[in-house]
């Protein structure tokens, strides 16, 4: 009997989340709606990602498949955040 070819799957391309500064929300607003839009983020996480934007400029929200990062990243947006994806390297 002969064995089929293996097949060797290839992991999904993951995308970051990207947080950009926001000098109209109040950091308490932005906490929130991280807290709201990804739900796995902890009160914690949510706070060193709004604190990350903040002092750097842009804050790393989440690392995760092409299609929930396109939710959150345009939910993010709809709430009246800077919210941008890039592959992960």
């Amino acid at each position: 009997m002969e064995k089929a070819p293996e097949r060797v799957r290839k992991p999904s391309p993951r995308y970051k989340v990207l947080l950009h500064n926001d000098p109209v929300n109040s950091m308490e607003y932005v906490v929130t709606t991280l807290r709201q839009v990804v739900p796995s983020l902890s009160e914690q996480d949510a706070i060193a990602v709004m604190l990350e934007a903040h002092n750097t400029g842009v804050g790393l929200v989440i690392v995760c498949d092409l299609e929930p990062a396109e939710f959150y990243c345009e939910t993010l947006k709809a709430k009246g955040l800077t919210s941008t994806l890039e592959p992960e390297t």
